[in-house]
């Protein structure tokens, strides 16, 4: 337990996309360090077997919210399933992607990317970081992607979202920082998750353990705005950002997508 986490962004974190994979790891990292937590996610038997083994391991109390996360009742059902918690960390893990080129997949499926990525981060500051920023303390972490940091082919929609992210994110760092509010986004490469390992036939240079990638962003909560975690993902990043040209970089980026599937 981390008391001087706690008391900076306790009692109760909310995690949003926590059915499984990193999200999981997410609600497992903050309950290690002796914070509650609330799950959110689309599916209900998922999250209750996520929220069955924390209590077990972790000794926290964990709650569930079954939401559908590009609902446009959604931040008004997590005010409603928040309402009475004292919320101190907000975790927007959730994304939607498919990995094909966008005109080849009909138009509602990019909807849902926009949704999900873009839509969904908006809803879920308005709902929780209001309360943060009256009592003076409190943190928010958006998921992105490098992938978001150039066009990439056959994940454009997804890619255009997570670079909304980024930009986001680090706007409210400079926001919501002089009032207590400590904002990060971390930018992640690949990541050894049950739907990754589903979509691609080899792993890519620099793929870390869900858990590696929560311990490096929780780390850097409060001393950064952005984190690429992984050393090879920061290198790939200072390469294709300053080393190669904007088509170069989405060059490189479109042969490492013909990998997923």
């Amino acid at each position: 337990m981390s008391a001087e986490f706690v008391r900076r962004y306790g009692p109760w974190c909310v995690v949003a996309g926590a059915s499984e994979g990193l999200g999981a790891a997410f609600a497992d990292g903050l309950a290690r360090r002796g914070v509650h937590v609330v799950l959110l996610a689309r599916r209900a038997e998922l999250l209750d077997d996520v929220a069955s083994r924390i209590r077990k391991e972790r000794g926290v109390e964990v709650r569930t919210l079954a939401l559908d996360l590009a609902d446009p009742s959604f931040a008004e059902r997590l005010a409603a399933g928040t309402e009475g918690l004292d919320v101190g960390l907000g975790v927007y893990n959730a994304a939607y992607s498919y990995i094909a080129p966008l005109l080849e997949r009909p138009l509602d499926d990019t909807l849902r990317v926009i949704d999900v990525n873009v839509r969904g981060p908006v809803r879920f500051v308005h709902a929780l970081a209001p309360s943060m920023v009256a009592r003076g303390r409190g943190g928010v972490v958006l998921m992105s992607s490098m992938a978001g940091f150039q066009g990439s082919p056959r994940l454009a929609a997804y890619a255009a979202s997570k670079a909304f992210n980024i930009v986001l994110g680090e706007s409210l760092w400079a926001e919501l920082r002089p009032k207590g509010v400590d904002v990060l986004v971390s930018c992640a490469g690949a990541i050894r998750t049950p739907n990754y390992l589903a979509t691609t036939r080899k792993e890519a240079p620099g793929t870390l353990d869900a858990a590696e990638v929560v311990e490096q962003t929780l780390g850097a909560l409060g001393s950064r705005s952005m984190i690429v975690p992984g050393g090879v993902n920061k290198l790939a990043r200072f390469f294709l950002g300053r080393l190669v040209s904007r088509e170069g970089a989405v060059g490189i980026m479109a042969a490492s997508t013909k990998g997923l599937q």
